[in-house]
């Protein structure tokens, strides 16, 4: 692990894989770095670079509490990464994570971004969303578990799932994700209370990705992230989840690795 700071001095840990242009990789919601590891082998060409995200996986001395401090603090590490890898590298980000990338994007010197699903919902379904409200409920009658499942079924699988608990019998982050509750809580008031610009300030080249299996509310979300963006390119791909890049990890890298070497 490679060890670099923020600008107010948080930590932030990362692995390095491999030589090439830099990539960083930038997860999303309760997934650990970890997530990323059936993409690496598909992208030998690159200089991979991994972050945990800060809260997820390490300890702040001071936790985020504010919808707008937490994409803040989202923006700042990836900043650090930015400055700290070799070269001007490409941002991949998965949900929660394609939303740090296009917002770091907008005064970091990056050469692409690629955004699979980014976390931004559609204005008439983030007007209606309670999810947040939800979980904080039950966070605080204690009932941690239901709250962090409820996130799950509503993300993940769009509340379609028939046997919610055997699938999370198979997942491998449970049930040690429960301990991210709180911050998975804060972490969906953030994207509740995010506002789409009607155009992005990034003038560099961007791959907007989504898959027809996932939930509709981000599919739609990311094509407005397309519509906002002035160099952007959108690709769906079809019977693929919210979990894209770790369903079809050699078919997601490969559509990645087209657009960085035609576009960049």
């Amino acid at each position: 692990m490679q060890t670099t700071y923020t600008t107010n001095g948080t930590e932030v840990s990362y692995e390095r894989h491999g030589d090439g242009r830099s990539l960083i990789l930038l997860h999303g919601g309760m997934a650990p770095r970890e997530y990323w590891n059936p993409v690496v082998p598909h992208l030998e060409a690159y200089t991979i670079v991994i972050p945990q995200r800060p809260g997820f996986g390490t300890r702040l001395d001071e936790p985020a509490t504010g919808a707008d401090e937490i994409l803040t603090r989202e923006t700042e590490y990836v900043r650090a990464l930015v400055d700290d890898v070799d070269g001007v590298p490409v941002l991949f980000g998965h949900s929660y994570g394609g939303l740090t990338a296009i917002e770091a994007a907008t005064d970091a010197m990056v050469e692409a971004v690629v955004a699979y699903e980014p976390a931004v919902l559609p204005r008439e379904f983030r007007m209606r969303v309670d999810l947040a409200d939800r979980m904080e409920e039950l966070i605080a009658d204690g009932k941690r578990r239901e709250a962090v499942k409820r996130y799950v079924d509503l993300v993940l699988h769009s509340g379609e799932i028939d046997d919610l608990d055997a699938w999370l019998t198979d997942w491998p982050v449970w049930p040690d994700c429960v301990d991210l509750a709180e911050e998975v809580a804060r972490m969906n008031r953030a994207v509740e209370q995010y506002r789409l610009p009607d155009r992005f300030d990034i003038d560099v080249p961007t791959l907007v990705l989504t898959g027809t299996h996932g939930p509709d509310f981000l599919r739609e979300g990311a094509r407005e992230v397309h519509e906002a963006l002035s160099h952007s390119r959108l690709v769906e791909f079809d019977a693929i989840g919210h979990s894209g890049p770790v369903e079809a990890p050699e078919l997601i890298s490969a559509e990645v690795d087209i657009f960085v070497n035609s576009r960049c």
